[in-house]
C-alpha cells in the first residue's frame, strides 16, 4: 500500500522535525505569531475569538500568494486542540502553517487560502500541560490527563435544529470556529484530533476514494498500524480499512429514531456545522502508544461476545465505583463547579451508560462470533483506557478539594479509596501490555501529510507531478 504515497508527499513528510515533548498554549501561540512575524508578505495572526476564561484564541491566514484577493481562491480550516487532551495537532498545526509560508511550490499545488487555529481549547490544555513534556509513561500521562464533560467540548457543542433535535448554547470557542466557518465557508475542514491507544484512522464526510489508499499508507510508511479494533461506536460506517464515515446530523437523527431511542445528544460536531458550506471534514486519529495488534485481523481465540461482555462488566464496576464516590462527596465540596468536578461527574455517568450499553450488545445474535486480535485487545484496553482517564479525573477533582482546604470526612473517605483504587488500575495497566510511546515525529508527519494529501485531492493535483496546472 505504501506505493500509493506520490512522491511529493514522501518529500514533505521528510520536512517534519523531530519533537522531544508537546508544545503547552504559550508555545503554541508563540509559535504561531513567529511564523507570521518571519512571513509578513504571506502570513497575517489575528484574534479570533476568547476561551471562556479569557485566553485568547488565534488564527493565523495564508495566502496562496502575496496580495491575492479574498474570494480568489478557496479556503481551507485546520484548527488543532479540539479536544485538550490531544496535543498532537498543535503541531501539525505549526509545522503546516510553517511549510506553507516557506515553500511556494507547495502552496500552488493545495491551492487554498488556509485558515489555522493552533489550539481551540486553551483552557483545558492549560490543565494538560503536566504530562505534555514527559516522561512519556502511561502513570504520568495518566495522572496529569483532563478531558471536559460534554457541554464544555469544542467539538460537540456546536448547534443544531433538526426535528426535535436542538440546541442552541455553544461555548465561546466553539462560536469562535463557527464564525471562522461561516465568513471562509471553507471547502476543507481538518479537525486534528487524536486518540490514545490502537492505531491510526480517520473520518471523512463523505467517501473520497482517490483519497482511501494515501490516508491509509501514510502511517504505514510511518510505521503505525491503523486499527482494525472495536471502533468509538457500533454501527458506524465505514468507507474503508480504518475510515469512518463522519455522518451528517440529519442521518444519524434518522438512525436514532428507528431504533426506538429518544434524541440525546445536547450540540452538534464540526462536521455537522461545516455540512452547511459543503466542506469535505477530515479528522485523523493518532494513538500515543504503539501496539502491534492494533491491526491484527487473525482469531483472537475468544468469542467476540466474550469480549464485549468482558469489557461491558468492567466498566460497569469502575462505573458504579466512580457515580458512588461522586454521590458520597457531591454536597461535601468547597469547588463544586471547577472544571475536574464537572468532568468527574460527566464521565461518571457516561460509564454507567457505556457498560449496560455494551452487555445490551453483547446479547445480539451478530456477537456470536470470533473475535478478532484486534478487536480483543482493544476492548482489553479500553478498560484501562477509561479507568486511568475518567477515575484520574476522579482523583484529581477530591485532590483539588484537599489542595483548597476541603477536610469533611466525605472528601477524606473518597480520596482514599480513589488512592488506592488508582494505585491498583496503574499496576494493572503495567501489567496489560508492553506499550511503547510513539515518536512524536511519526505522529504529527501522519496528520500533516493526511492534510494537505486532503487539500491536494481537492486541488486535483494529489498525484500530479511538479509544475503540473491544477
Amino acid at each position: 500500500m505504501i506505493d500509493a504515497l506520490p512522491a511529493w508527499l514522501l518529500a514533505e513528510l521528510t520536512t517534519v522535525p523531530a519533537f522531544e515533548a508537546f508544545a503547552g498554549v504559550d508555545d503554541l501561540h508563540a509559535g504561531l505569531r513567529r511564523i507570521a512575524e518571519r512571513y509578513p508578505e504571506l502570513a497575517s495572526i489575528r484574534r479570533c475569538g476568547s476561551s471562556r476564561q479569557g485566553d485568547p484564541l488565534w488564527c493565523l491566514t495564508v495566502e496562496r500568494r502575496p496580495g491575492e484577493a479574498p474570494g480568489s481562491v478557496p479556503e481551507a480550516l485546520a484548527f488543532g486542540l479540539p479536544h485538550p487532551n490531544e496535543p498532537i495537532g498543535g503541531l501539525t498545526a505549526l509545522h503546516l502553517a510553517e511549510r506553507l509560508c516557506a515553500d511556494p511550490g507547495l502552496r500552488e499545488r493545495l491551492g487554498f487560502r488556509w485558515r489555522i487555529v493552533d489550539c481551540a481549547d486553551p483552557d483545558g490544555l492549560r490543565l494538560n500541560e503536566g504530562w505534555l513534556r514527559g516522561p512519556f509513561t502511561r502513570s504520568h500521562y495518566a495522572r496529569h490527563f483532563y478531558r471536559p464533560a460534554g457541554r464544555d467540548q469544542v467539538e460537540w457543542t456546536f448547534p443544531i435544529n433538526h426535528e426535535d433535535a436542538y440546541f442552541d448554547n455553544p461555548i465561546a470557542e466553539t462560536q469562535a470556529l463557527m464564525r471562522l466557518i461561516d465568513e471562509y465557508r471553507p471547502a476543507l475542514v481538518a479537525s486534528l484530533h487524536n486518540s490514545e491507544l490502537g492505531g491510526a484512522y480517520y473520518w471523512l464526510s463523505r467517501p473520497e476514494p482517490a483519497l482511501h489508499p494515501v490516508l491509509k499508507s501514510v502511517p504505514e510508511h510511518l510505521g503505525i498500524p491503523l486499527d482494525r479494533g472495536e471502533p468509538e461506536a457500533p454501527d458506524l460506517v465505514v468507507l474503508d480499512d480504518a475510515i469512518y464515515e463522519a455522518t451528517a446530523l440529519a442521518t444519524v437523527y434518522e438512525q436514532t429514531r428507528a431504533r426506538g431511542e429518544q434524541w440525546s445528544m445536547r450540540g452538534g460536531s464540526t462536521t455537522w456545522y461545516a455540512n452547511r458550506w459543503g466542506a469535505l471534514m477530515l479528522v485523523s486519529e493518532l494513538p500515543y502508544w504503539h501496539d502491534p495488534r492494533a491491526g491484527d485481523t487473525s482469531p483472537a481465540g475468544i468469542s467476540y461476545r466474550d469480549a464485549l461482555a468482558g469489557n461491558a462488566a468492567e466498566l460497569i464496576d469502575v462505573g458504579d465505583l466512580l457515580n458512588r464516590i461522586v454521590a458520597a462527596v457531591e454536597h461535601n465540596l468547597l469547588a463544586p463547579d471547577s472544571p475536574f468536578w464537572r468532568a468527574a461527574r460527566f464521565f461518571s455517568r457516561f460509564l454507567s451508560e457505556a457498560g449496560p450499553a455494551r452487555k445490551e450488545r453483547s446479547l445480539r445474535p451478530t456477537a456470536d462470533r470470533p473475535a478478532t486480535v484486534a478487536e480483543a485487545t482493544s476492548l482489553a484496553l479500553n478498560v484501562h483506557e477509561y479507568r486511568l482517564r475518567y477515575g484520574g479525573i476522579l482523583l484529581r477533582a477530591l485532590r483539588g478539594e484537599a489542595a483548597v482546604g476541603n477536610v469533611r470526612a466525605a472528601v477524606r473517605a473518597g480520596l482514599a479509596e480513589m488512592e488506592q483504587r488508582y494505585a491498583g488500575w496503574l499496576a494493572e495497566d503495567a501489567q496489560a501490555a508492553e506499550l511503547r510511546p510513539i515518536e512524536i515525529r511519526r505522529l504529527v508527519g501522519v496528520q500533516y501529510a493526511a492534510t494537505i494529501a486532503a487539500a491536494a485531492h481537492l486541488a486535483g493535483t494529489l498525484t500530479a507531478g511538479p509544475g503540473r496546472p491544477r
